[in-house]
């Protein structure tokens, strides 16, 4: 399993103010997890590892989103508390 420095946990749409901060404080030991309104991010194109980049599935689902996301990059719940495991520290932006 990947493991993270940072976890940053983030549910703004990208037009948010903490969006753009989120994303300028991500290091490249750190991952990023998509949930909420977070996840329309994945209509754009973010200047990220994919490996170290997912998004929350239902959230996903729920905004119709699914097919515009890599499969392994979605979690569930379960994976979700899986990634918060896998790293030192957790931001929740």
């Amino acid at each position: 399993m990947i493991s993270f420095k940072t976890l940053h946990i983030l549910n703004k749409p990208p037009e948010h103010s903490r969006f753009r901060l989120c994303l300028s404080a991500i290091g490249p030991e750190d991952g990023l997890l998509l949930t909420e309104n977070g996840v329309l991010a994945v209509t754009q194109r973010l200047d990220l590892n994919p490996e170290r980049c997912f998004a929350l599935a239902p959230d996903l689902e729920a905004r119709g989103l699914s097919s515009q996301f890599s499969r392994e990059q979605t979690v569930s719940f379960d994976g979700m508390v899986g990634l918060t495991a896998a790293a030192e520290n957790v931001i929740s932006w």
